[in-house]
């Protein structure tokens, strides 16, 4: 299995970004890898180090990765139900209401590092077990196209986008 670059067409300008972010041909392999990245930047953290913000309003280091992880839900749900055939649009989620929402800071970084990688790899294994036909669909997101692909895709920018914040405003190394 191997999931191809989408097409610009294939999602919303706004999320190039992100995709942008992903040099590759293959986006599986990166989805793959990301989960050790994350782990290798955050799992050493102390926990004073976890609660920093780099500004006040901005997202603690637990907020942070808790929202990469409700992003990371959102979009495995919209490859599915665009890889399943999904007709109706799927709805926008706003990332400061979820942020707000979830009470990320409450728990230990270590819980929040494990919990992407349980979500990324069930999200890894529902796209390697999708034929091409179900990979190169497009459904409807927020009112825009997004193709399976492209979601993969967007998974793997979305990751390194916030390893780059990591690094550049928290001060915290990893591949971004």
């Amino acid at each position: 299995m191997k999931i191809d670059r989408p097409g610009k067409n294939e999602y919303n300008p706004a999320f190039e970004r992100y995709v942008s972010r992903v040099p590759e041909e293959d986006a599986l392999p990166a989805l793959e890898r990301q989960p050790a990245e994350i782990r290798a930047a955050l799992g050493g953290l102390s926990a004073e180090r976890a609660g920093f913000r780099y500004a006040p309003g901005k997202w603690s280091v637990r907020q942070l990765l808790g929202h990469v992880t409700d992003s990371e839900r959102v979009f495995g749900y919209r490859a599915l139900c665009v890889a399943r055939g999904e007709a109706a649009s799927l709805p926008a989620f706003e990332e400061n209401d979820y942020a707000a929402n979830a009470g990320h800071d409450r728990y230990e970084l270590g819980d929040l590092v494990t919990e992407f990688e349980t979500v990324r790899r069930a999200n890894v294994s529902m796209l390697t077990h999708l034929d091409q036909t179900s990979v190169l669909r497009v459904g409807t997101a927020n009112g825009l196209p997004i193709s399976v692909r492209a979601l993969a895709y967007i998974m793997v920018g979305h990751v390194r986008h916030h390893m780059a914040v990591l690094a550049e405003k928290y001060g915290i190394p990893g591949r971004a």
